[in-house]
């Protein structure tokens, strides 16, 4: 090995092949210059910080021992990258992490050879490190796979079934679980706290230290002549004092449990992994924030941050009107205190919801599942069986992962769960795999279910007191990211009508029919052809399913041209169904849609990404003209992904 020139070593790895050239005991000064890098950058652009600075020690060890890109690395999720990213060639661009036509949040498979799979929802790595490892073992090749799995990944379901499907000639299957006792919130269930009540304790950690001490100087023969006693020790061992037995029963070479902050350690266990044909388990422990005092105390506030001070970890203070997940909290605080029997349940994400502060006041009645969506739904519709009325408030993108639940277990017995859909249409930086653009077509095709759009946070409050009170089937109210626009807050919501729109403006040239969070720049469009001599109403939707039938084909047959715009993908969506109603009224009438294209939008502020899609006010507004005029849709072309 070459010995570093004095100064900074982070400018001269450029790639993995850079970082090999380094001598061991150099790794911890890189070390702590990448963490330096990352708080650099994420306290001007915001980001996912505590989980990063977790892994740094991890990114440099697996980069060190294995020859990436030929073996092939997966993280899961992929929210933990930024030192990967920063050894793999992007460090000149890391500053742009998560900014428009930036770096990505998360691994993807277009931007860079090293990254393997592109993972945005949790719990996948695993599934595909599996594929990845028997299509390589029926080309002949060598490669290792290794899925980096966190151990909230881990409580997800198609981890479960990937753990259970591996075999025996998976022998260049790795799999790293980074232990920190958390994914975005404190992990839950009983696999995550047997993990904790097996490892953390410094008696076991120690045990494992020495026992691994005292057994590497006995010689080949000697193992070999007491291999069964060995063995069931090993495994007594285990059992004891670490997970190590449900790993190995499910196929794997247990590793571990080893600090991952210690390169003394990562290094050579990783080295031993490589070493070993067959499946290997490599039980890391982690630290979130490692590193930063503030990123280490609240390492959930720092999971995904904006702009912050890198001395104090303050942010900047936030004025305007509350957000919707603000006002959500707000309100399922006043329902619980007049309704005993609703109880709340979430994904793993009570703080990005806001029901840890109604978990707070009401502790026995909110349920944090973790990161399982499909098993969340589900239980839901026990509860709801048993008289209990289930508001399972689930990100709009994250929803998704329990299409067949939301059908078959809730749906079809027409049980009365409330799905409440945060991150609705485009949520900002996270980007395509965080937008919640397919909600209103995945849910508007299930018989049974009701699908609410509010069109500001005094909407969002009347429809969730009305979802409560209402008996029948399930209901999703879908609502957007980030701030409202600030509409008088009464003491006691006003009542919705249920099933009916709302006329905003009237209007005889065309009429615009919006959806939820699209109904503020649809005003603004009309207001802006109003200038010009063009009159358009506008109808707030406000119900997806059922659509105002009646106010929709009123306007319809007035105006002769129909104009629905909608946060949505636009196949299946909130357009189609107007269309469909109109249709199949026997009316006719010219229509256009305003949504998103047949595509996947990438990331940038929520803001900016409207202006380039035209779904602000100047770009409906020139759709509304262009359709007067008789030209033809322009349709926007997305970013590829």
């Amino acid at each position: 090995m070459n010995k570093p020139k004095s100064g900074k070593l982070l400018p001269r790895v450029d790639d993995p092949s850079d970082l090999r050239g380094l001598d061991r005991e150099d790794l911890t000064r890189l070390a702590d210059e990448i963490r330096e890098e990352i708080l650099s950058a994420i306290c001007t652009t915001g980001g996912h910080l505590a989980s990063s600075l977790g892994v740094v020690e991890l990114a440099i060890a697996i980069h060190y021992s294995f020859n990436t890109p030929y073996d092939k690395v997966i993280w899961d999720v992929g929210h933990q990258t930024y030192p990967h990213k920063i050894l793999t060639g992007r460090r000149e661009r890391f500053s742009s992490i998560r900014c428009h036509q930036g770096l990505s949040g998360f691994p993807k498979r277009n931007e860079s050879p090293y990254d393997a799979f592109g993972t945005g929802h949790a719990s996948t790595s695993i599934s595909a490190a599996m594929g990845m490892a028997e299509a390589i073992r029926l080309s002949g090749k060598f490669n290792n796979v290794i899925a980096v799995i966190g151990d909230g990944g881990l409580t997800g379901g198609i981890a479960l079934e990937a753990l259970n499907q591996t075999r025996a000639d998976d022998y260049n299957l790795k799999v790293i679980l980074n232990d920190n006792e958390m994914s975005i919130a404190p992990s839950v269930g009983q696999l995550s706290t047997w993990l904790s009540r097996s490892v953390v304790s410094k008696p076991a950690l120690k045990a494992v230290r020495v026992a691994r001490r005292v057994a590497e100087p006995l010689p080949e023969w000697l193992f070999e002549e007491l291999s069964y006693l060995g063995k069931r020790w090993r495994q007594s061992f285990l059992t004891f004092w670490t997970p190590g037995t449900l790993f190995e029963a499910l196929g794997y070479h247990y590793i571990g449990p080893v600090d991952g902050h210690r390169l003394d350690q990562l290094l050579p266990a990783l080295d031993h992994a490589k070493e070993i044909d067959a499946p290997v388990l490599v039980h890391v422990m982690t630290t979130k924030g490692k590193g930063c005092a503030f990123a280490e105390e609240h390492p959930s506030t720092f999971h995904g941050i904006g702009p912050f001070d890198p001395e104090t970890g303050e942010t900047p203070a936030k004025e305007g009107p509350p957000s919707y997940t603000g006002v959500f909290a707000k309100t399922m605080l006043e329902l619980f205190e007049s309704n005993e029997k609703l109880v709340a349940i979430t994904a793993a994400m009570p703080q990005g919801t806001g029901l840890d502060k109604v978990g707070k006041k009401y502790p026995d009645r909110v349920f944090d599942m973790g990161i399982t969506e499909p098993h969340c739904v589900t239980f839901a519709a026990g509860m709801a069986c048993e008289g209990y009325r289930p508001v399972v408030a689930i990100y709009s993108t994250f929803l998704q992962r329990a299409y067949d639940q939301i059908i078959h277990d809730v749906a079809l017995q027409k049980l009365p769960v409330i799905f409440c859909l945060d991150r609705a249409g485009l949520v900002g930086e996270d980007g395509p795999t965080h937008h919640g653009a397919f909600d209103i077509s995945y849910l508007r095709a299930v018989p049974n279910v009701q699908i609410l759009s509010p069109s500001d946070e005094n909407e969002l409050r009347a429809m969730l007191h009305a979802a409560a009170s209402r008996d029948g089937g399930p209901i999703a109210i879908r609502y957007p990211r980030g701030r409202a626009l600030g509409a008088p807050m009464p003491e006691e919501p006003p009542p919705i009508p249920w099933g009916k729109g709302e006329l905003k403006r009237e209007g005889k040239d065309l009429v615009i029919i919006a959806a939820g969070n699209m109904v503020a720049p649809s005003l603004e469009a009309a207001a802006l052809l109003d200038s010009e001599g063009i009159s358009a109403a506008v109808i707030n939707a406000r119900f997806v399913k059922p659509l105002d039938r009646e106010l929709i084909l009123e306007w319809a047959e007035r105006t002769g041209r129909v104009v629905t715009v909608e946060e949505n993908a636009l196949a299946g969506g909130f357009g189609s169904a107007v269309i469909e109603t109109v249709l199949d009224a026997g009316q006719s009438a010219a229509f256009r849609r305003i949504g998103l294209e047949d595509g996947f939008v990438e990331q940038g502020p929520p803001a900016a990404l409207r202006r380039e899609l035209g779904l602000d006010g100047e770009g409906i507004a020139s759709s509304c003209r262009d359709f007067i005029q008789g030209k033809r849709a322009r349709r926007k072309v997305l970013t590829p992904v």
